[in-house]
């Protein structure tokens, strides 16, 4: 596939730079459709796929056109939840980590409102937020959109399913008519050109789904009666021995009952579901992120959003309500050219269902093919340290890994993942040197101050 590079672009040489540094030399198809247009001032609907790079395309469009010497807030990307606002928040600040003082702001539910209100209070360039948590402040006086330039809608048919319309369209009255308006959508119904006729003019239509390639992965259907399904599973794990899993079910209930199915059998699985607190919800998805958890036990309101890298396996453990949301959990297996593997397990009541699946890809086959039950091969390689200070206490990734491969004197490759949020920090440490770790960390100091420490889910 040809590619274009970011230099054929009106670019600046800070952006051209940090671009360059970061591996970004060539645009995806996204982006090299979406991204002259959106320099130029244009509307946009934009369908491609999650993973296509579209972060990067409408973030390297909207810090070009920005004016940080305006210290008011000039662009506004909504997303349909808190986990999805955070990882566009951090790819924007990577972006911009070369352009001086520009502040990008995260106003997400579940977080404090008050925190919020003070960050407010400073200014912002860029707001990343949920629907809901925006209209408040705007309610509330904390936040102005008055000077805003450019609006995003990402993942705009999955905010039109979760039922924020009312909320978008609330949030878009309080905006300036003149203004940039994108919006990005995997899936192109019939809401989303009512939305888009509604709120942008004269759009530009992009559609790159096809240009993207089809994702490698490998489709399994098994029939199996109610009472076999949790051994299924357990045969499916054992058969294929992916790196990590996500397996969805339909109930909140049945999530839970699940990984507690799966923790009693030795493995290491946990569940996400509405029911948790936002801060349960954290722990849970950096644990499986930075490779402390292997297996995700999710439903589908609780998972949308989600931005795991190299996700080995996708499981049914119950059989989707729509072709839509089947292609939306398997879609997160098999990314950026890599081979995945998504199985479905329907009971024989479902078996009229699943036959409208049947195609010439799919694989349906017997589950009695399946044999094993060794979960040991899904043992993470890495617990997770929580240290009881973040952001707010200005701490960076830097200074973590310097205490603990200086002072501590561990290896750097003994150091995974580090996640920094506002009040805590989390770093995954190999499981033979996470003792050590904890020790040290414990006993020393980072920044020159002493922080409270401890092992999750130990």
């Amino acid at each position: 596939m040809n590619r274009t590079s970011f230099s054929t672009l009106p670019l600046s040489e800070s952006m051209l730079h940090n671009l360059n540094d970061l591996g970004l030399k060539e645009m995806t198809p996204v982006q090299a459709q979406s991204l002259p247009q959106i320099l130029k001032g244009h509307d946009l609907i934009v369908q491609a796929k999650t993973g296509s790079g579209k972060t990067a395309a409408f973030g390297i469009g909207m810090l070009s056109r920005l004016n940080e010497k305006k210290f008011r807030v000039q662009s506004l990307i909504l997303c349909p939840t808190r986990e999805l606002a955070d990882q566009v928040a951090k790819e924007l600040r990577r972006l911009a980590r070369l352009t001086d003082n520009i502040k990008i702001l995260t106003l997400s539910g579940g977080m404090p409102f008050g925190p919020q209100q003070g960050s407010l209070r400073h200014g912002a360039h860029i707001i990343v937020g949920t629907p809901g948590r925006i209209l408040k402040h705007l309610e509330k006086h904390s936040l102005s959109l008055n000077a805003l330039e450019s609006l995003v809608l990402d993942e705009a048919d999955r905010m039109l399913d979760m039922g924020f319309i009312e909320d978008i369209s609330k949030i878009i009255s309080r905006t300036p008519k003149k203004r940039q308006t994108l919006l990005f959508s995997a899936t192109y119904p019939e809401e989303i050109i009512e939305l888009s006729s509604s709120i942008q003019k004269n759009a530009l239509h992009i559609e790159t789904i096809s240009s993207e390639g089809a994702n490698r992965i490998t489709e399994y259907f098994y029939e199996v009666s109610p009472d076999d399904k949790l051994s299924t599973l357990i045969k499916l794990l054992t058969h294929h021995k992916p790196k990590n899993v996500i397996i969805f079910s339909n109930t909140k209930v049945e999530t839970r009952a699940i990984s507690r199915e799966l923790q009693k059998r030795g493995a290491n699985a946990l569940a996400l579901h509405g029911d948790l607190e936002q801060y349960q919800r954290s722990d849970v998805l950096v644990q499986f992120s930075n490779r402390s958890c292997s297996i995700l036990v999710a439903t589908d309101v609780a998972a949308r959003g989600l931005d795991i890298k190299e996700l080995g396996m996708v499981v049914n453990y119950d059989i989707p309500h729509d072709g839509e949301t089947y292609t939306h959990r398997i879609g997160r297996t098999g990314r950026a050219g890599e081979k995945g593997v998504a199985a479905t397990l329907f009971t024989p009541a479902e078996a009229m269902t699943a036959d409208n699946y049947n195609n010439s890809v799919r694989r349906f086959e017997n589950s009695n093919t399946l044999t094993g039950n060794d979960l040991s091969t899904l043992i993470p390689k890495n617990l997770t340290l929580v240290i009881e200070g973040g952001k707010r206490d200005k701490m960076r990734p830097g200074d973590i890994l310097g205490a603990l491969t200086g002072d501590a004197g561990i290896a750097g490759k003994e150091v995974g993942k580090i996640d920094i949020y506002d009040r805590q920090s989390y770093v995954a440490i190999s499981h033979n040197m996470v003792d050590k770790v904890y020790s040290r960390l414990k006993r020393g100091k980072i920044k020159g101050r002493k922080f409270s420490v401890w092992i999750l889910n130990r």
